[in-house]
């Protein structure tokens, strides 16, 4: 689900795919390809009083336990400027429809105690948002628990770090992760005040990362990936046996809902392919190789679903779930099934809002998920740690080559011919 931070972290995009974006936004190519120039973020731009700069890095507090890198919760205080599409609207209308990671009564809550501010002040629910304004959410934060495995370094000079990013944390702080991700993890860990990743993988997938340590370099590496001269390979592991063939798979990819990061098959699709081959079959699943010659989001997720053949414990696309007989294979989605999945998504949606509850408004966090624990600052309910296993899904960035260079990571073990789950 979305938070407010998702609108404030820096120049960091939210990127929820397997497939890189530029460090910083594209720009329309030309028929010049050896000029590399082009402004540095506007991250490192900023003045040293800009609120969009806040550093608290240094007082995180990780906790290694149980398989599971956890952070000591922290109060924090969110802020952005006003979006376009939030001027004319209500404070809590564009709360309530555009943060839904938690309820229109936790909203109602904190704006009336003074929690959710507009240019520092306490306002009521109608306040109407204007250009300029300055929106303000303190919290007291719990970010989730992610993995503890090592995020190896595979190659490193005096430009750039290669990584392998283990499947289970984020790259960029987004939604309620911020401290818990590579970049926060690798800068603590290194002393870095600043990196640039060129590519983004899932918070799910594992595999390599390219992250340039100044911004020559990661110009550099967006001039290769804007002009196409960067190759990817990946790995996953599927249900059932993938054909002995190479399938090239040309279906168009749309996003059915940006709050979910949900997308599948659709005719008003943005085009792309991706091209399959089998690396080995074990009577139950198939490793398969994939080379994606697009960049769409959960581009070879959505293809091997919609070709029958889902990554075997993908929690989203794969076959176990409550919604998937609404993944038709070979077919595409209608704007009425697109709905009705995110309705039956919506509806698994988990609110955490804290002390602000009442017997009348009780939590909305199902008992399954619960511990009998709540936090001592916030009254939050305490939510189950996860399974180390659970936070990750069978599919790798395996090789990334350029002009003139090319790393590989080894062959997760679930990757492995002799792997039997």
């Amino acid at each position: 689900m979305e938070s407010l931070q998702e609108k404030t972290i820096e120049s960091e995009k939210r990127v929820d795919s397997e497939q890189e974006v530029s460090v910083t936004k594209k720009r329309k190519i030309t028929t010049d390809t050896t000029d590399t120039t082009r402004p540095l973020p506007r991250s490192s731009r900023r003045k040293p009083d800009d609120f969009r700069s806040s550093e608290d890095l240094g007082k995180v507090e990780y906790i290694i336990k149980d398989g599971l890198r956890k952070i000591k919760p922290y109060f924090f205080q969110y802020q952005a400027y006003a979006k376009g599409r939030w001027l004319g609207r209500t404070l809590l209308n564009v709360f309530s429809e555009e943060f839904r990671d938690r309820s229109e009564e936790y909203y109602k809550y904190a704006i009336e105690k003074g929690l959710i501010t507009v240019n520092g002040k306490s306002v009521t629910v109608d306040t109407l948002i204007k250009n300029q304004d300055i929106i303000g959410h303190q919290i007291h934060r719990h970010e989730p628990p992610v993995t503890d495995t090592e995020i190896a370094i595979v190659h490193q000079d005096k430009d750039l770090y290669v990584v392998n990013k283990p499947g289970g944390i984020p790259v960029h702080p987004a939604g309620r992760y911020r401290h818990n991700t590579v970049i926060h993890v690798l800068r603590k860990k290194h002393n870095i005040p600043i990196l640039f990743p060129a590519n983004r993988l899932d918070r799910l997938t594992s595999g390599l990362m390219l992250i340039a340590l100044n911004a020559k370099r990661a110009q550099e590496l967006e001039h290769e990936m804007t002009q196409g001269k960067i190759r990817k390979e990946y790995v996953c592991r599927v249900q059932g046996e993938f054909p002995k063939k190479e399938i090239v798979c040309e279906a168009p990819i749309k996003t059915i809902s940006f709050k979910l990061s949900l997308n599948y098959v659709h005719e008003e699709g943005k085009p792309c392919t991706t091209v399959f081959e089998r690396l080995s079959y074990n009577g139950t699943t198939s490793v398969v190789r994939c080379r994606p010659l697009t960049g769409r989001t959960h581009q070879i997720r959505v293809h091997l679903r919609y070709l029958g053949y889902p990554i075997a414990n993908d929690p989203l696309y794969g076959s176990d779930t409550t919604w998937s007989p609404k993944l038709h294979k070979g077919q595409s989605m209608t704007p009425e099934e697109a709905q009705a999945l995110v309705d039956s998504l919506m509806a698994k949606s988990e609110y955490q809002d804290g002390q602000w509850h009442t017997e009348e408004q009780p939590n909305t966090i199902p008992s399954t998920t619960k511990t009998d624990e709540t936090c001592g600052e916030c009254s939050i309910e305490l939510l189950k740690d996860p399974v180390p296993k659970d936070l990750f899904i069978w599919l790798h960035a395996w090789r990334y080559s350029g002009e003139h260079w090319a790393y590989e990571t080894e062959l997760p073990e679930w990757a492995k011919e002799s792997f039997m789950q």
